[in-house]
C-alpha cells in the first residue's frame, strides 16, 4: 500500500500573508493525523515565506506521523535541520526568487554540497532523500552519495498539455523507477504539481510507495475541509 504525505507549506503561506498566528500548521498536522495521512511534510526555506523553525517544532512534538523536512544544500539550513532532527528530510534546489520548486536537484553539478549534506543529516540519524529528475545517471549519482530513498519530480508530468506529453512522461518516470528498484534498494517517492486529476495516471506505477502532495489538498480544503480532502486523496491513491 502506498504512503500518503501531506505538505502543510501552504496553510502557513496563509498565515503569513497577514503575519498572524493562524491558521496553525499544527492543527493541521492534527486533522491530517485524523484523516489518515501516513506522513507530514513542510518546506524550511531560507526566505521562511511560510514555514518557520516552531512550525516544525511543534508538528515533531505533538504528532505521532514521520515529519519530512525539505531543505537546500545550504550549510545554514543543513546545520538547523540537524538540530531539529525530523525523522526524514529531504535534499532540493531553491532560489529565493522562485514561486515554487523548478526542477530536480542538480546533484552532478553540487555532488560536494549534496555529499555534505547528507553526510551531516545522516549523522544525525536523519533518513535523506533526494527530489530529483528521473534520469539514470542521476540516480546512480544519488546512489553514490549515500541517500535514503529518492523522489522523483513529477512537475513535467503534471503540467503536460496533451495526452501524449503525458505518455511520455509517464513513461520516463516507469522507465526510472523500474531502474532503481531492480538495481538498488531505495524508496522511491513522487511529489510536484500532482492533484486530483493527474494522479490517477501515475499511481499504478508500483515501485513508487510514497507520493508527497500539498498544495492541491490545501486548495481543495478550502472548499471541503482538510480532512475530506486528505480522506479523497487517499482515496484516489488506493491508499484506503
Amino acid at each position: 500500500m502506498v504512503r500518503l504525505g501531506v505538505n502543510l507549506d501552504h496553510v502557513a503561506t496563509l498565515r503569513e500573508a497577514r503575519k498572524v498566528n493562524y491558521p496553525s500548521p499544527l492543527k493541521a498536522a492534527f486533522i491530517a493525523e485524523e484523516a489518515g495521512a501516513d506522513g507530514i511534510t513542510m518546506h524550511l526555506r531560507q526566505d521562511r515565506r511560510h514555514i518557520q523553525e516552531r512550525d516544525i517544532e511543534d508538528v515533531i512534538k505533538h504528532i505521532s506521523l514521520p515529519v519530512n523536512v525539505e531543505l537546500a544544500i545550504v550549510p545554514e539550513m543543513v546545520d538547523i535541520v540537524s538540530d531539529l532532527k525530523p525523522q526524514h528530510c529531504c535534499l532540493v534546489p531553491e532560489r529565493v526568487t522562485e514561486i515554487t520548486t523548478e526542477g530536480g536537484l542538480n546533484i552532478i553539478e553540487f555532488e560536494n554540497e549534496t555529499g555534505a549534506a547528507i553526510e551531516k543529516l545522516k549523522s544525525k540519524d536523519i533518513s535523506v532523500s533526494l527530489f530529483i529528475e528521473p534520469e539514470i545517471e542521476i540516480i546512480k549519482k544519488g546512489v553514490e552519495l549515500g541517500t535514503n530513498a529518492i523522489e522523483f519530480n513529477t512537475s513535467l508530468y503534471s503540467d503536460s498539455k496533451t495526452p501524449g506529453e503525458r505518455n511520455i512522461q509517464i513513461k520516463r518516470i516507469q522507465k526510472a523507477a523500474r531502474f532503481t528498484a531492480e538495481n538498488y534498494s531505495l524508496e522511491i517517492h513522487a511529489g510536484h504539481g500532482l492533484n486530483y486529476t493527474n494522479v490517477k495516471f501515475i499511481r499504478d506505477i508500483p515501485e513508487i510507495i510514497e507520493y508527497n502532495i500539498g498544495h492541491s489538498i490545501i486548495s481543495r480544503s478550502v472548499f471541503s475541509g482538510l480532512y475530506n480532502a486528505i480522506i479523497e486523496m487517499k482515496k484516489l491513491l488506493r491508499c484506503l
